[in-house]
């Protein structure tokens, strides 16, 4: 069988399911777990193979379809978590039937999104032998794929290779009585990621605009400082040359305020009537001999 009749059988199985339940009457609790439970199963196996295998070759191989894929593991990320909550639920609680009328709703959704128009996309860019070899790659992980949900854990390769096969052996350990130990290898297997709530459109805007602000407000305080800074500069400059103006003028009064050196023609002056004294001594030495 090849991938696309495989995943299209199990869609087929799940609608089967789907029907029974909303058919089950409103006081048929017993029957309406035991129809959940063969959901939990059914689905968490097949998003299990999808991610592990189908999302990842066809985003390798097929052209315009990255955004659906991506798109499609969303859409598993909000069921697997419906599917959980489900799980921890009674039937008799006021919220479990319309929860999983929620859930009903979105997997019909999304099976309508790849049979109408992903799984078309993908028979026209592989060839049958490709879609043979992954088909039979689906069935063989099939049989260690977990048949609970793990909304923490990985979602696409490689970690979902390791993981997928992990929570599938706790899985088949008890069922109910394994849900302390599963939350566990949830935790490990989820890394250090804090829980992604499903639908949050209104905080997601709300973050982004907290963001923004931020943003903003960062900038602003940035050009702040640079513009406090600079004006810091420019004042310790101011004043340093102010200081080199004040020092050149007290140079240049206490150069002017200096007395005046001799002038050389005083100088030579005294030197003319020193040499005429000279003559005069001798002159007179002269006399008396």
């Amino acid at each position: 069988m090849d991938a696309i009749s495989l995943l299209t059988e199990d869609h087929r199985t799940v609608e089967k399911l789907f029907k029974r339940f909303e058919q089950t009457g409103e006081r048929a609790y017993e029957a309406k777990r035991e129809i959940v439970e063969r959901i939990i199963a059914e689905l968490s196996v097949h998003a299990a193979i999808e991610e592990q295998i189908f999302y990842p070759t066809i985003r390798d191989d097929v052209d315009g379809v990255e955004d659906q894929t991506l798109e499609s593991l969303e859409e598993h990320h909000i069921v697997k978590w419906l599917l959980s909550e489900l799980e921890n639920m009674a039937p008799d609680e006021e919220r479990y039937t319309a929860k999983a009328t929620v859930l009903i709703e979105s997997v019909r959704h999304h099976v309508e999104e790849e049979e109408q128009d992903l799984f078309p996309k993908v028979r026209k860019a592989l060839t049958s032998r490709q879609l043979d070899d992954m088909g039979e790659a689906l069935a063989r992980t099939k049989a260690s794929a977990p048949r609970r949900p793990h909304p923490r854990s990985p979602d696409a390769p490689p970690a979902n290779l390791v993981t997928g096969p992990a929570a599938a052996l706790v899985d088949m350990v008890g069922g109910r009585v394994m849900n302390a130990i599963s939350g566990t290898v949830d935790r490990v297997t989820g890394g250090t990621e804090d829980v992604v709530e499903a639908i949050r459109p209104t905080a997601q805007k709300a973050t982004s605009s907290t963001r923004s602000t931020a943003r903003s407000t960062a900038s602003r305080s940035t050009a702040s400082r640079t513009t406090k800074k600079a004006g810091t500069k420019a004042k310790k400059a101011a004043t340093k040359t102010q200081g080199a103006t004040r020092k050149a003028a007290r140079k240049t009064t206490a150069k002017a305020s200096r007395p005046t050196k001799r002038a050389p023609a005083k100088k030579s002056a005294s030197r003319t009537n020193g040499a005429r004294k000279t003559t005069a001594k001798k002159k007179a030495t002269a006399s008396r001999s």
